[in-house]
């Protein structure tokens, strides 16, 4: 059974230091990702949707042409619980995914997300 157990202000603030992108605010946690156009923004925000679907989660998306703002609560508990932080934790690391030096695939870092 999912983790829907409310965190408190202390525990989400400790748990965002692993997250230092996101905040805290108005009940909600959030990030800002920065795209290089509107083609990038919509795959950004698929990529959101398909991982938030594999989580039984639903985050509101605002969308702008070189953005995507990720808001993230437990609507069942009307606050941040577990299951929010390990969904912005993967969130992050496919959003964010570089290749590496020397890998094979080496797309055009005006295409990264940041």
């Amino acid at each position: 059974m999912a983790d829907y157990v409310q965190m408190t202000d202390e525990e989400i603030d400790e748990a965002l230091k692993s997250l230092p992108e996101w905040e805290y605010r108005d009940g909600w946690i959030r990030r800002l990702y920065k795209t290089p156009g509107w083609p990038h923004t919509l795959m950004l925000a698929n990529t959101i949707a398909y991982l938030a679907d594999a989580a039984w989660h639903h985050p509101d998306l605002a969308l702008g042409y070189a953005q995507v703002i990720v808001k993230l609560q437990s609507h069942r508990v009307s606050g941040i619980t577990p299951l929010d932080i390990a969904l912005a934790k993967r969130i992050d690391k496919v959003a964010l995914w570089k290749p590496e030096e020397g890998s094979p695939f080496d797309g055009f870092p005006k295409t990264w997300v940041h």
